[in-house]
């Protein structure tokens, strides 16, 4: 069974004029590092909702079609039930930072829980340790960088040791340096943890290369999903709007004018220079 089954899921808000998302069918397996991407306004967002009962719990609506996550079917459970099973890390990490220091909104989540004071520092520590903010534990959440506000985020989402983590665009306010350490955290804890990862992002140089099944939206519907590989070397994905991996677009303009290269399509600057260079070698 997928760890998240939706079946013809259509989702209109209170007084829309049409639904955000239409008829939308997908499946996502354990452990899998999910891709969502598309034009601004195509539904990606309110999917995510989806995924942990934000809708039609919070966001109410008119709402057909099945979600299942973990089992469960997310229009009979609340919210706060799914939180365990899903973690959604928000689009602006100032939004979910609230407590007087990191490692108080770290526990946050826990103590709701009513976890055991010694298991709670346990967890809390683990958090802290794998998304590298162990030495700043102490500090305020709004005294600190951006970059490190969003790894108090995960490590609040982390602690909880949910099944899969949701990242709404999480290093949008990022410049690419510390965007590119919040993958690496991202993508680590999806390789060493097992932990199913949804990222929703536009910089698709940054993030391609993470992934192994990409979903593509536009106009509230999936136009495409499957390999990564194949669908960033559609024609119809940049027509929709797309920002290609450079990569990818080089590689492409060098087929094309009769270069001979071999292995897959590369997503990531690093894969294009090892097949140029094997190019050469073989020239």
């Amino acid at each position: 069974m997928a760890l998240i089954d939706i079946k013809n899921l259509t989702y209109t808000y209170p007084g829309a004029s049409k639904p955000s998302v239409y008829d939308v069918t997908i499946k996502i397996e354990k452990g899998e590092f999910v891709l969502i991407t598309g034009p601004s306004g195509c539904g990606k967002t309110t999917l995510c909702r989806c995924f942990n009962g934000l809708i039609p719990h919070f966001y109410q609506g008119e709402i057909k079609g099945e979600v299942t996550v973990a089992g469960i079917n997310t229009f009979e459970r609340h919210t706060y039930e799914m939180a365990k099973h899903v973690g959604l890390v928000f689009q602006n990490p100032e939004n979910q930072l609230f407590a007087l220091s990191v490692e108080k909104d770290v526990a946050f989540g826990l103590e709701n829980n009513a976890v055991d004071r010694e298991e709670m520092r346990k967890k809390v520590d683990w958090a802290l340790n794998q998304t590298g903010i162990y030495e700043i534990r102490e500090r305020s959440p709004h005294e600190i960088s951006g970059g490190q506000q969003q790894r108090v985020a995960i490590a609040s989402v982390l602690a909880m040791e949910p099944e899969i983590i949701v990242l709404d665009e999480p290093t949008s306010f990022l410049d690419p340096l510390s965007a590119q350490k919040i993958f690496d955290v991202i993508y680590r804890l999806n390789k060493e943890q097992g932990i199913t990862v949804i990222l929703v992002e536009h910089r698709l140089d940054l993030t391609a290369k993470y992934t192994d099944h990409l979903i593509l939206m536009d106009q509230g519907t999936i136009r495409l999903e499957g390999d990564p590989r194949e669908i960033l070397n559609k024609e119809e994905t940049r027509l929709i709007g797309v920002g290609i991996p450079k990569a990818t677009l080089l590689y492409q303009l060098l087929k094309k004018e009769g270069f001979q290269l071999g292995g897959k399509i590369p997503l990531s600057s690093d894969e294009l220079a090892e097949q140029l260079l094997e190019a050469l070698e073989h020239r």
